[in-house]
């Protein structure tokens, strides 16, 4: 699949984004996401990445997508990749999160913008700020940054 352009800093806004979340998802046992992703049970998978996501964002804002791997071999960690949807309004971002023993990382697979500007450097940042918006606490800036 080719890469859409500017998807490099737009996976640095959804990191940053679900960062919290990610650290939520990181408490669930290893074996559990391999269990649910072996035998296919999705809902459940899905719950777990719900009751994550409402801790911080709006409902709906964040969920899972089509699914996930689960990488486990003899010779190494385990490796949890969970497709994930992110809709905040005027906004979808369809995106890999995957979790390892150490960290995680996010892939971007294809983000739409339901009136997008002809600046994509625009775009990234009405990315940004309706991923903020869609938060159930706003996060404080500190000299501009967050």
């Amino acid at each position: 699949m080719n890469r859409q352009p500017h998807a490099s800093s737009r996976e640095i806004v959804v990191a940053h984004a679900i960062d919290q979340v990610v650290r939520e998802l990181r408490l669930i046992d290893v074996a559990d996401y391999i269990a649910f992703i072996r035998l296919e049970h999705f809902a459940c998978l899905s719950d777990l990445v719900d009751s994550a996501a409402e801790l911080f964002f709006m409902p709906g804002t964040l969920r899972l997508g089509h699914g996930g791997e689960a990488y486990v071999d003899w010779g190494g960690a385990p490796r949890i990749v969970l497709d994930l949807e992110l809709r905040p309004p005027g906004v979808t971002v369809y995106f890999q999160l995957t979790l390892t023993e150490h960290d995680a990382s996010v892939v971007l697979n294809y983000v739409a913008f339901r009136d997008p500007d002809e600046d994509p450097e625009q775009n990234t940042r009405l990315l940004a700020a309706v991923l903020e918006n869609a938060r159930i606490r706003k996060r404080e800036s500190v000299n501009g940054e967050w």
